[in-house]
């Protein structure tokens, strides 16, 4: 990460506080209040709290409200991790635009403005009103045959999501949601839940766009696998470092690791990752 990426991210980072504790007293004494059974709605009342304590208020006006969608692509869909193609990930993209997805659905209804950003879509997408393009690379690598995306790579694209958000901020903004886009995203967020809370993977892995029994199993299979290696493959390496290791390295520790009873029940899969390139440099 270049020093003005850090800069930025740090920027961030510094102006989350904790939570208001007087704002969260003050709106959870106004539940009380209220005519309805205590905790009768939920989930909504523990994030109705929570905004209360992130805003300072213990009822929040939030009028300028937005969503904002990142897409990208996932190398490990190449392992049959999800019920459709890649090719779903563009035309979805286009859908966004149009407004026609649900999400734009939901937006319209709680009066939110959509953005919808390419950030690595293994595709080139055509110039079109409302798209903004910042495209890190052509879809991420296969996470069961190496790393996914160098630390360079990862760094930057929290980078471009908080320029979005300063932009989006200029404009003006109270609330912000935000959502990605991707075939084999689940397969990827379910990996990084594992690794950072430490339940097994099959706690935290869902069947995404409708896997059946045995793509469910497949799924958990290959992220289990993946799981594995890194971690592995981590620890005796020392901290990950910002560079991507060698296929050559990668398949004498992925062949070493198929081995395991963890990957036995794994489908037979690719025998080399997708070849996908940063995108040309622009002017």
């Amino acid at each position: 990460m270049n020093p003005s990426e850090s800069a930025l991210v740090g920027s961030f980072t510094s102006r989350i506080g904790p939570l208001d504790a007087r704002a969260m007293r003050a709106a959870r004494e106004r539940q009380s209040q209220l005519a309805k059974p205590p905790g009768s709605l939920g989930r909504l009342e523990e994030l109705s709290i929570k905004l209360a304590g992130i805003t300072g208020q213990a009822r929040p006006h939030l009028p300028r409200k937005a969503v904002i969608v990142l897409a990208a692509d996932h190398g490990v869909a190449v392992e049959g991790v999800s019920a459709y193609p890649q090719a779903v990930t563009p035309q979805m993209v286009a859908n966004f635009l149009a407004g026609g997805a649900a999400i734009n659905v939901l937006a319209r209804r709680s009066g939110a403005r959509v953005i919808v950003a390419d950030v690595g879509v293994a595709a080139d997408l055509a110039d079109q009103p409302g798209l903004i393009s910042r495209k890190i690379r052509y879809g991420t690598r296969n996470m069961a045959e190496g790393p996914a995306m160098s630390t360079d790579e990862s760094l930057a694209a929290i980078t471009i999501g908080a320029e979005i958000v300063a932009k989006e901020i200029e404009l003006g903004l109270d609330i912000v949601a935000t959502g990605d886009m991707g075939i084999g995203n689940t397969a990827a967020s379910s990996a990084i839940v594992a690794a950072l809370t430490g339940c097994a993977v099959r706690d935290v892995t869902g069947r995404g766009t409708g896997l059946d029994d045995a793509g469910w199993k497949h799924k958990v299979a290959v992220i289990a696998l993946s799981r594995r290696m890194h971690w592995t493959f981590s620890r005796r390496s020392g901290a990950m470092r910002s560079r991507v290791w060698s296929e050559s390295s990668w398949k004498r520790h992925r062949d070493g690791s198929q081995s395991s009873s963890t990957a036995s029940s794994l489908a037979p899969r690719r025998s080399s990752p997708p070849s996908y390139a940063r995108p040309p440099a622009t002017t």
